[in-house]
């Protein structure tokens, strides 16, 4: 039986968290119980014989194998330190048929994909990332450091591992800060959010979703923390909402005489010295990706 039922109800009477334990939450929620799921194909010996420096998280719809193949030929090549996979949840009806079957082909060549058996969507991507956390904890505990990063982003893989040996390895997730966030109560938003959902008028500090870098302890903590918090289907405020409950706040990453920020959401026309001094820049189609990787490759950072 397909589990596409995203979550079951539970009750949570009084948890209290923080330093002084003086963060309280009294509520009803639903929950993510990564047993519900299961995992339909599965890389449980990628980190077997080694211990990553860095492992790179990318959740990508099963039907994107350009992005895959952009990401593979791009910053997300095999290196000694970084570990780069794919997480999938289950086509639509429509395209199941002949996409299952071509996956596992994929699977199979690359033995880099992970698919799990709730539908894709954007509605689950919370459950999607919740489960990339609890993949990562259990498959991958040593490994020094995680990122989760969407396929249509570039990733500055050299600096990136040149700011990690200088980075806290415990309590420590960093990217594009968000402080002042709100709720859209506009039913017609793709961010909609009701009342009912989530009550605050304000959220907590949470770091965009397009990628963000965590030390390896952060994995499973978070995956614990979700225990405690009522789903919503922003994966990256829901992400914020598990680190206050664990009292962890998420710093970002600057640089130069101007503290630019290194995690760029935006989208920018390419240029050699900006990228270099960038640690991700946001939203391209594969093919330009490709084509931006072409004139990155083996780019050393600046300084």
């Amino acid at each position: 039986m397909k589990r596409t039922e995203s979550l079951r109800k539970t009750r949570i009477h009084h948890y209290c968290g923080g330093k002084q334990g003086k963060i309280c939450f009294y509520f009803e929620h639903r929950l993510l119980s990564p047993l519900t799921y299961r995992y339909l194909l599965n890389q449980p010996d990628a980190c077997r014989d080694r211990s990553p420096l860095l492992v790179l998280l990318v959740p990508v719809a099963p039907q994107d194998s350009a992005a895959r193949g952009a990401v593979r030929r791009t910053w997300g090549s095999a290196e000694r330190d970084v570990l780069t996979l794919f997480f999938s949840g289950l086509p639509g009806a429509q395209l199941q048929p002949s996409l299952q079957g071509a996956l596992q082909e994929e699977s199979r060549l690359h033995a880099d994909i992970i698919q799990m058996d709730f539908l894709d969507s954007y509605q689950n991507l919370t459950i999607k990332t919740m489960m990339m956390m609890k993949w990562f904890s259990t498959f991958c505990p040593h490994a020094a450091f995680g990122m989760k990063v969407d396929a249509d982003v570039f990733v500055n893989v050299f600096l990136l591992l040149e700011r990690l040996q200088r980075s806290p390895r415990r309590g420590f997730i960093t990217g594009s800060v968000i402080y002042d966030g709100q709720p859209r109560r506009d039913p017609n938003s793709k961010w909609f959010l009701s009342e009912e959902r989530y009550r605050d008028h304000t959220f907590p500090p949470y770091v965009s979703g397009a990628g963000y870098v965590f030390s390896g302890d952060m994995a499973g903590r978070i995956s614990w923390a979700s225990r405690f918090v009522r789903m919503i289907p922003l994966e990256d405020v829901y992400v914020g909402l598990c680190l206050r409950v664990l009292d962890v706040r998420p710093v970002y990453s600057r640089s130069g005489m101007f503290l630019r920020n290194l995690f760029e959401i935006r989208t920018l026309k390419y240029d050699r010295c900006t990228f270099a001094r960038l640690l991700i820049v946001n939203r391209y189609r594969p093919a330009e990706l490709l084509q931006i990787g072409t004139s990155t490759h083996d780019m050393p950072p600046l300084h």
